[in-house]
């Protein structure tokens, strides 16, 4: 077993959502990713503060794939700027990490 990370992303629609989240499995770069919300976020954007409602598009996957999951994340969100960040994860049960590790395989690995 490696290192792991959650990744997360917020998106304008849960529709978004669930299609990033289905093509990340599809292409095994994560074990799971879950949409969440709606939420509200608050921000600074050009100037102006924005309050939108949001979804928080939540990603689990070894360390070793986020480069990958980040390009891809990244080439199907629909913000110039998306939030795209990692969390690691210090420790979770072992069976499913072994599990994250055998959904993530890249092809031919």
């Amino acid at each position: 077993m490696g290192e792991y990370v959650q990744v997360q992303t917020s998106i304008p629609s849960r529709e978004k959502g669930l299609e990033i989240a289905r093509s990340l499995i599809d292409s095994n770069l994560a074990a799971c990713a879950q949409v969440v919300g709606p939420m509200t976020s608050t921000y600074r954007w050009r100037g102006e503060v924005r309050v939108d409602e949001e979804y928080l598009l939540l990603i689990k996957t070894p360390a070793a794939r986020y480069a990958d999951l980040e390009a891809h994340v990244h080439r199907m969100h629909s913000y110039s700027v998306a939030e795209i960040i990692s969390v690691p994860i210090n420790s979770g049960l072992a069976s499913y990490l072994e599990w994250m590790d055998a959904e993530t395989q890249a092809p031919g690995g």
